[in-house]
């Protein structure tokens, strides 16, 4: 036996502060690889919002190597804590909500728990919206009437009728897949993880063919080196370091809760190497595609398109539009599952073992996932990086 896996007992499972859902995995269930840490990591990182980072970053005044070096350098600081408190998963077997207790004691694990699960719920408000709104970008081509349905919501929600609808439909089936369980998500992210490589280099190849080369972007200076042109912009450092604790704070909710997953491994390699490899770089790669093709879009369609949901709806084919928006939702909805319910809903279910079990959490996720508004969090680049990712950061590690 790995000395540095232990086996937990069994007959822990029936103490009153643990459940199914709690009880540490025994090692003939512990069957994650490398490979398998380093697919989840490319599942999770080859999403929208990661796109949206660096094409935000270069909105807020960055060049594009400030912005790609500024992902690569967040990235590569949150994983040391990932690393680290995948440690004690790997060892054990068990989630994060019962490895708090061992600093917060029983009851008091609650709070970082909690911390982390409404953040979570935040981002799976986030991950929705933007799943349901490639749905409503693909059928308002096909069925365009659904543009101008009746306004029922006030103007101050800032929510049309259409996108709403998609919305609802798209966490509907977001709460299905919580109703069958985390195993029916497994294909779907190994799925995600061979399908959205391709994916994303067949996007930068369209866009480096389209237009003509990598695009002005990848020329242009910094708005920070032009302060005749953009008097406002400040200093490049005070825009810098609220950037880099944004980018940080993108995956500081999982550097906290990443026993929930490490402690399927097989061994502590299995988890430090997974990550190292395929964190970092699966970030920084996907967000350089994200640079390349806003600069494109520059070219194309004489505008700056950083939302990569807006540009699909461009295309002039109706089919390659909905085969693109099809693929975001597949996308979005594997990453929600695996990176924004099974650790809130583990936490939720530490709150009342006997009471609230996984299913329960998920759907307690889902129901604050709404009440955060996401749509409105994610309509610009500002409150994107420093309402939504910084608070974020800051509630993950208040400390």
């Amino acid at each position: 036996m790995n000395a540095e896996i232990v086996d937990i007992p069994e007959n822990l499972a029936h103490s009153s502060l643990c459940s199914e859902d709690l009880a540490p995995i025994p090692l003939s269930k512990r069957t994650w690889g490398t490979w398998n840490y380093a697919a989840l990591w490319i599942s999770m990182s080859l999403c929208i919002p990661t796109y949206m980072l660096a094409s935000s970053l270069i909105e807020g005044g960055m060049n594009w190597w400030q912005a790609i070096l500024t992902i690569f350098i967040g990235n590569t600081v949150v994983l040391v804590p990932m690393i680290l408190n995948g440690h004690a998963g790997a060892k054990y077997g068990i989630p994060f909500p019962v490895f708090a207790r061992a600093s917060f004691g029983t009851k008091g694990a609650n709070i970082p728990a909690m911390l982390r699960a409404i953040v979570a719920c935040g981002w799976f408000g986030i991950q929705t919206w933007i799943g349901g709104f490639a749905i409503y970008l693909m059928l308002k081509i096909w069925f365009p009437a659904l543009e101008n349905l009746p306004q029922i919501f006030p103007a101050s929600f800032g929510l049309q009728t259409g996108p709403a609808i998609t919305f609802f439909l798209f966490w509907l089936l977001n709460m299905f897949v919580v109703y069958l369980g985390v195993d029916s998500i497994k294909k779907l992210l190994v799925f995600k993880a061979f399908f959205l490589p391709i994916a994303a280099l067949a996007l930068l190849f369209w866009a480096i063919s389209a237009g003509n080369g990598l695009g002005p972007i990848l020329s242009q200076p910094s708005k920070f080196e032009q302060p005749s042109k953009f008097p406002n912009m400040g200093s490049f450092w005070n825009y810098f370091f609220p950037a880099l604790t944004g980018m940080v704070g993108f995956w500081a909710t999982l550097s906290l809760n990443i026993p929930d997953f490490t402690r399927y491994a097989k061994s502590q390699r299995a988890q430090i190497m997974g990550q190292t490899v395929a964190l970092p770089t699966s970030m920084t790669l996907f967000s350089f595609i994200g640079v390349v093709v806003t600069s494109a879009t520059f070219v194309i369609y004489g505008e700056t398109i950083w939302d990569p949901l807006v540009l699909a709806g461009k295309f002039e084919s109706k089919l390659i539009v909905s085969i693109a928006m099809i693929a975001v939702a597949i996308s979005t909805l594997a990453t929600n599952i695996a990176a924004n319910i099974v650790s809130p809903a583990n936490d939720f279910a530490n709150l009342s073992p006997s009471k609230i079990n996984f299913k329960t959490g998920g759907y307690i996720t889902g129901l604050i996932g709404i009440l955060i508004f996401p749509w409105k969090l994610i309509a610009d680049p500002n409150g994107y990086i420093f309402t939504w990712l910084n608070a974020h950061a800051g509630l993950s590690h208040p400390e």
